[in-house]
């Protein structure tokens, strides 16, 4: 198992939305997506960096959905898979191409996992 689908299986089983690694077709009104966009591995040690994408229909449910995603992804820690969580950033990232509201976190993730 990869990093990128313990943290889907988990936020899936935290969230009531769908939780994927991409934006399903056609868009529910509420999803969460899932990318790694880097990793790292030094002494050993895994470091992989996860952008995760909450997207609503309005700004306010999509940092609403964002603020329960990051309680769950805080939650992760306490998994033995998981060595440290650290939230880099969050911020409105309104999808330009389909001007639909979402939030992005950006989580460093130090882990016992593949990929």
């Amino acid at each position: 198992m990869t990093i990128l689908e313990f943290i889907i299986g988990q936020l899936g089983d935290a969230l009531a939305v769908n939780v994927s690694g991409s934006v399903p077709h056609p868009m529910p009104d509420e999803f969460v997506t899932v990318e790694q966009t880097g990793s790292s591995t030094r002494n050993q040690i895994t470091t992989t960096t996860l952008a995760v994408q909450s997207w609503s229909t309005s700004l306010a449910a999509a940092e609403a959905l964002s603020a329960r995603t990051k309680a769950a992804m805080t939650a992760c820690e306490a998994m033995p898979e998981i060595s440290r969580l650290t939230l880099e950033s969050s911020y409105n990232y309104t999808d330009l191409a389909t001007n639909r509201p979402r939030y992005q976190a950006v989580w460093s993730v130090v882990h016992y996992l593949g990929g």
